[in-house]
């Protein structure tokens, strides 16, 4: 029977054939007070991660009698809660995005490099417990919701990149928050990023910092987003929005693991996770000639599709009593049950978020403690029959969506009094987007001119 190893002193079980590399990276995790097994085929790592526990498995790619992702994958058949990461060849990106879709923690390329192997190692042996995750904050028990939960539980225990798409309002950034909370990063870094928010020119300086004098203005060294988020998770929200120059320089950043500021003449290494978000389909996008596919693969290793609250009437009811808790504190306001029979029957075309809106102004709006069908303020359904009458002829298909396209945005705009920024908001598009969109569709401000640059 194998001695215990002091739960003091963490184990790990490197799989490799070459003497010298296992040599090195033994030396390097004992410096680190580590414990260290090894094995140098499949057959006897597999043996070893069945008999005993560890706390770490780290792997070659290629070995004797297989290769590494037989590891991987008798780890998650087998359910051990043990963390595996990959050794590929330098440059070989196909290998490590299989390895992380097959379950992989994350993964190192050769030669490693020992700053990258300390990093990994930390962040791996900083993973919670399994089952220990907290998901009460994503609310629903639809089967579409309990999908992403059940998703979102399994990618936190890894490194892989996350994708996660939806419409507006569908909660992709709480989704993203999940995901850090539940896995080895919640004590670091989280920086969301609003990709559409950021003016061309200034991309690669937000997000790769600067150097003071790298240009007019430069008065100080500045960090970029990388840096702010080393150790911990860039979320980069609407990542569709990032124009293709900056797509090439986000990819070779993603792949070497590495930046270089402006006006640097050095790279430093950065140790980052990467999780994006869209309401677009990228896919689409790609097939367009917007988005590059090879970044599109790389960001979207581990897809997670938010459902849209349509999809998931029966889930309306408990979110919208958790929304209203949290706003009427103390006092006793409730729903009737025709009301909460309404908000069921509501098509919600900006979701959560939608949902959201309405209840705060129905709390603003209701007396005597009940919200009653009328405090909601929805669209009545024989005014909205008559909008899809007036939208019946689809065809052309091109003016049949722009006519859809326009009603959403004169809509939007009524509601925020012409404010085109409030209104982009709303409708879950950049600045950028929504002006250009007005423009494409002839849409002007209330009096007929164009409107206000001011709002």
């Amino acid at each position: 029977m194998a001695d215990k190893v002091s739960a003091k002193a963490p184990v790990v079980l490197l799989v490799d054939d070459e003497p010298d590399i296992l040599e090195l990276l033994e030396l390097a995790l004992r410096k680190m007070g580590l414990e260290v097994d090894r094995a140098e085929n499949v057959r006897d790592a597999t043996a070893k991660l069945s008999a005993q526990h560890h706390d770490l498995c780290l792997t070659d790619m290629r070995l004797p009698d297989g290769d590494g992702l037989q590891v991987v994958r008798h780890i998650a058949q087998h359910n051990l809660d043990v963390p595996v990461a990959v050794i590929t060849a330098h440059g070989n990106m196909e290998n490590a995005v299989t390895a992380l879709k097959a379950g992989a923690f994350d993964y190192l390329s050769k030669p490693v490099s020992l700053d990258q192997l300390r990093a990994l190692v930390k962040s791996a042996l900083n993973l919670p417990q399994a089952g220990s995750s907290e998901d009460k904050a994503l609310l629903g028990r639809s089967s579409a919701m309990q999908k992403v939960r059940d998703l979102i539980k399994r990618v936190a225990r890894s490194q892989a990149p996350v994708h996660i798409s939806g419409e507006s309002g569908s909660g992709k950034e709480l989704a993203a928050r999940l995901i850090v909370q539940s896995g080895a990063r919640h004590d670091q870094p989280f920086v969301p990023v609003n990709c559409g928010a950021i003016p061309d020119n200034l991309m690669e300086a937000e997000f790769f910092g600067y150097k003071k004098g790298a240009f007019t203005g430069a008065d100080k060294d500045r960090d970029g987003f990388f840096q702010a988020a080393h150790g911990g998770t860039l979320f980069l929200d609407e990542v569709a929005d990032l124009p293709l120059a900056m797509q090439v320089k986000l990819l070779r950043a993603i792949q070497e693991k590495r930046v270089r500021k402006i006006g640097a003449t050095g790279e430093e290494a950065v140790d980052v996770r990467i999780i994006s978000a869209t309401h677009h389909d990228l896919a689409e996008r790609v097939r367009q000639g917007g988005f590059r596919q090879d970044l599109y693969y790389r960001l979207s290793v581990i897809p997670i599709q938010m459902p849209a609250l349509r999809e998931s009437r029966e889930d309306i009811p408990e979110i919208a009593q958790r929304i209203l808790e949290r706003l009427r504190g103390d006092s006793a306001v409730y729903f009737s049950e025709r009301t909460l029979h309404s908000l069921q029957g509501y098509s919600f075309p900006g979701n959560v978020r939608e949902l959201e809106n309405i209840i705060e102004r129905a709390f603003a709006l209701c007396s005597g403690g009940e919200i009653e069908e009328d405090d909601l303020l929805l669209v009545p359904v024989e005014h909205e029959q008559a909008d899809n009458a007036a939208l019946s002829s689809k065809y052309p298909l091109p003016k049949y969506l722009d006519q859809v396209e326009k009603q959403a945005l004169l809509e939007a705009l009524e509601q925020t009094g012409f404010n085109r920024t409030a209104a982009a908001k709303l409708l879950g598009l950049t600045f950028r987007t929504m002006r250009y969109r007005m423009e494409r569709l002839g849409i002007k401000g209330p009096q007929g001119a164009g409107v206000d640059e001011g709002d």
